[in-house]
């Protein structure tokens, strides 16, 4: 058996580029996996209330609104791996910040200029980048199959990273280190794989970058031309898609396990790695679904029950049913990811994608940096800790239907060869 028949079809394909681009995404999202167990956990064990955590983790990602546009919309004209390497150099300094210090406002300086991620998912201008770049290098036929490879890569890295943040620290606490220096490990180890990240962008070739010179149009909105329309009505539909994600994320979620059941830092590692490596098998699943129905309609048929298992988690009245229903929820939650993403890369114009991945996952950051800080107030009341599983399931219900009347009738390039 030679070694290109170990892996599957569409990763054979695959330039030395393009495998650069799955071992950057590995790498990030380990880190971000390992660092969203602890990080409510850390900002409390600081002396932060609730609420002033919810108000980090807020602004912290609103941070990343001003850095991702700023860095993805100049990425097609001024070099992909250059906007790369920025970005991983903020990651780096953002993970240094908040381990050496405990005062509200340096972490919210940091945090804010900095790439933190609370929720275990992308965050700043990496996955819009990578995602043009992939797409610049594979064939349009494989570009679905390869995102969802490219998704599993991520959701294995953050379900790695959680249960190795959880058992880790748990392990120092047992060996008599304090639950701040435990915590304040992970924070230590997501600064050196910033570190690691910035290393690994500097050995991607200049084949993932745009041609420009060969196309005499003029980008006039912020690297968006003929794109823009359909970028926007994106934007403001995944912006409310996130918003109500953003009640539920992996760093509240895991709180609300210790408040409602007392699980501890292993048991957490131990349910986020299951709901991680469900999440990642999915998104094999939905390019072969997407090839039957189409991307849009296999967005919203998996999104829409998984949805209301969301809704069903607080209503459980053990820890294992509750984890049961969300693990059901994650084994088709992210079905609608790689195709989301493949979608976005097929509609707009290939030397617009760096910006409208940008924009759209602008919209993502700028609709989760809001609800954190509300659910960090409804999280510092005990009898409303459930509400925000409750919120979040319903919007996503809302943008589901949404994204169906909106988009049912635009179909990507292939799709409309195809019929």
């Amino acid at each position: 058996m030679s070694a290109a028949t170990l892996f599957p079809a569409p990763l054979r394909i695959l330039t030395t580029d393009a495998w650069l681009l799955f071992v950057t995404r590995f790498t990030r999202l380990f880190a971000y996996g390992a660092l969203s167990v602890i990080l409510v956990f850390y900002l409390i064990s600081l002396g932060l209330s609730e609420s002033q955590s919810g108000l980090v983790l807020a602004l912290t990602l609103a941070g990343d609104i001003a850095v991702s546009l700023y860095l993805t919309t100049r990425a097609d004209r001024m070099g992909r791996r250059r906007m790369l390497l920025v970005g991983a150099i903020l990651m780096a300094l953002a993970g240094l910040a908040f381990a050496v210090t405990s005062n509200l406002i340096y972490l919210i300086i940091a945090g804010t200029i900095g790439v933190i991620s609370p929720s275990g998912h992308e965050v700043g201008p990496f996955l819009s980048i990578e995602q043009a770049s992939l797409s610049h290098l594979i064939p349009p036929s494989s570009r679905t199959e390869v995102f969802a490879w490219y998704t599993l890569t991520g959701s294995m890295a953050t379900a790695l990273g959680a249960l190795f943040g959880g058992v880790v620290t748990q392990f120092l606490q047992q060996r008599l280190m304090t639950p701040m220096a435990s915590y304040r490990s992970i924070v230590l180890l997501y600064a050196f794989l910033g570190i690691i990240l910035a290393c690994l962008f500097t050995r991607i070739s200049s084949l993932v970058e745009v041609n420009n010179h060969l196309d005499g149009q003029v980008v006039s909105f912020m690297g968006l031309g003929q794109s823009r329309n359909v970028v926007l009505k994106l934007s403001g539909l995944f912006a409310l898609d996130a918003f109500g994600g953003g009640f539920v994320i992996q760093s509240f979620a895991a709180y609300w396990f210790y408040l409602r059941f007392g699980a501890e830092p292993k048991t957490l590692g131990g349910i986020f790695f299951w709901a991680n490596v469900f999440a990642g098998i999915s998104a094999l699943l939905a390019s072969r679904l997407a090839s039957r129905i189409g991307l849009v309609r296999t967005m919203v048929v998996t999104h829409l029950p998984s949805n209301l298992l969301l809704i069903a988690v607080p209503l459980m009245p053990t820890l294992s049913l509750a984890v049961l229903v969300l693990l059901l929820r994650f084994c088709i939650s992210q079905m609608d990811v790689p195709t989301r993403q493949s979608y976005t890369m097929a509609v707009v114009e290939a030397r617009e994608r760096s910006a409208a991945g940008g924009f759209t996952g602008v919209a993502r950051t700028t609709g989760a940096a809001i609800s954190p800080l509300l659910a960090g107030f409804l999280f510092a009341r005990p009898g409303l800790i459930n509400l925000p599983f409750y919120i979040a399931g319903t919007l996503k219900v809302v943008y589901d239907l949404l994204l169906y009347f909106a988009f049912r009738r635009l179909h990507p390039p292939e799709e409309a060869s195809g019929e």
